[in-house]
This record gives C-alpha cells, structure tokens and sequence, in this order.
C-alpha cells in the first residue's frame, strides 16, 4: 500500500513491521479469488502498479498474466526491500518487473508510458487520491485500462453483537480519517473517475457474506478478520484512539464469534474498472 507524501514516517495505519508484511502476503492470497475474478490484463504489456508495497499484489498479477510487464510504485522503503525479496523467490517473474521508490502524487514517467493500472486498497491510505489517480492517468497512454479496488468500511457486520468490536472498528476508521485517509472510498470511485478524466466506467460490488452455508469459510474469515483488526492496534493505542481494555475485549469477541455455530460476517468493498480516453 502506497504513501504519497514525501514524509518517510507516513502515518500508515497498519505499520511496516515483519509481521505486517506477512499479513499483506496472507491477505493478497486469501482475497486473490475476490479481487481478480473480473481483472483481466491479457490485452496489455505494460502495467502500472501504484502501492505494491511488499509485492503481494505483484505476484499475483505476474502469475495470472504471463505477458505482461509490472512496474511497482511505493513510497516506503522498508515496503520494497520485502517485495524484493519475495519477488526473487518467483522464477515467473524474473525479468518481469521494476520497483522504484515514488510519490504517487508526482510520478517520474513520461506521458503515456503504460497500457495499463492497477490499485487495490491504495487510495484508502492516500491524502490526495484526487492528484494520484490524475498522475495515473497522465502516465496511461490513450485507450489503458485501469483497476481499482477499494474498501467500505461503513458495510461490515458481525453477529453476535460484539461491544467491543464496534468501538475498536469505529475508532480503527476513525484513526485512518484523522490521518486524512478515507475508509469509505471505494463508494467514491465512480465520481473521482470521472471527474478526473476516464470514461467506460464500471463499478462491481465485492461481498464476503458468510453464514451457516459455508462455516469453514466463515471461520477463516473471521480469523483472517482478526488479524487485520489487530494489525493496527499499536498504532490505535499509542494515538489514543483505543485502551488497552478494547483491545483485549476485542480479541476475546472475535474468538467467541469465530466458533459461534450461527456467527454471520459481511463485508463489502468496490473495484472500479474505466479507461483513459
């Protein structure tokens, strides 16, 4: 996930530790059928991939189009030296991708340089997506596709009724607000496709609704619902957003509703499809 100012202490809501890195592999993975189902890039060669913070993202797309090219963006440093990493371990992707330290909002490439872009979960983070999608289009050459998918956090719903939950989940949003991010972006991307410029502009609801039908699923849910929750827990507690009482209620909820028999989770989020034209 992407940074765009140029301050290296970039108030991520997440954080940069091992851990966190791991987390973004594991949820690259688990959201890979989710978010792909509808992505297609097998008409492109040159692919913009702005926030590929570890190189989760990277992977995926490197494997699932074999002819293309992908040049990865983030701001942090700690970000790409883990996506290095990991994207060596790939024989796939040998000689398939560069990653370059960069501000989203001021991107180093000329006018037309890729036939395609790809975003997910960046804009979230972003002070100024407004600016960031309009780099992205600078850069697109005419007729380029672009992917972006994005959170509503305003659609998660657990049952049974967690106390704890809810305040740690208001708080989690509100911290990311604060920090001039947006947690309901992904219901923002039609207009601020639009308004920037792209044309032929799609939006698909993606929903997790997981219920009695489909318990395994739903328990890896919750659990991988956890770990998300958990990885902004420092940084709620250290800001003051949350007390340590939260926090532990929290996790004792979410271990409670994980082997609850009639547990339900939803959550929704949005990708936008549009074109530079």
């Amino acid at each position: 996930m992407s940074e765009t100012t140029d301050k290296k202490d970039f108030p991520y809501l997440h954080g940069f530790s091992p851990v966190e890195q791991d987390r973004l592999r594991r949820q690259a993975r688990f959201a890979e059928h989710t978010v792909y189902q509808n992505v297609n890039f097998s008409a492109q060669k040159k692919i913009l991939e702005v926030g590929c913070g570890v190189g989760a993202q990277t992977e995926i797309l490197l494997r699932r189009f074999p002819d293309i090219h992908v040049t990865g963006i983030d701001l942090n440093d700690k970000q790409l030296s883990a996506a290095k990493k990991s994207l060596a371990e790939h024989s796939y992707a040998k000689g398939r991708y560069d990653l370059h330290q960069m501000n989203a909002e001021k991107l180093a490439f000329n006018s037309a340089d890729f036939d395609g872009a790809f975003l997910c979960f960046v804009l979230e983070h972003v002070p100024d997506p407004r600016r960031v999608l309009s780099e992205i289009r600078r850069v697109l050459a005419p007729g380029a596709v672009l992917y972006a998918t994005e959170v509503l956090n305003s659609s998660f719903f657990l049952d049974p009724y967690s106390p704890n939950v809810w305040k740690y989940w208001m708080a989690f949003n509100d911290y990311q607000y604060d920090q001039k991010g947006d947690p309901f972006m992904g219901a923002k991307l039609g207009n601020l496709l639009m308004q920037i410029g792209f044309r032929n502009i799609e939006t698909e609801v993606k929903t997790w609704f997981l219920d009695n039908r489909h318990p395994q699923k739903r328990k890896e849910m919750i659990e991988f619902w956890s770990d998300l929750l958990l990885s902004a827990s420092d940084q709620l507690l250290a800001a003051g957003y949350v007390t340590a009482e939260v926090v532990e209620g929290m996790k004792k909820e979410m271990s409670v509703v994980a082997s609850d028999p009639n547990a339900v989770f939803f959550f929704s989020f949005i990708q936008a499809k549009a074109k530079n034209i």
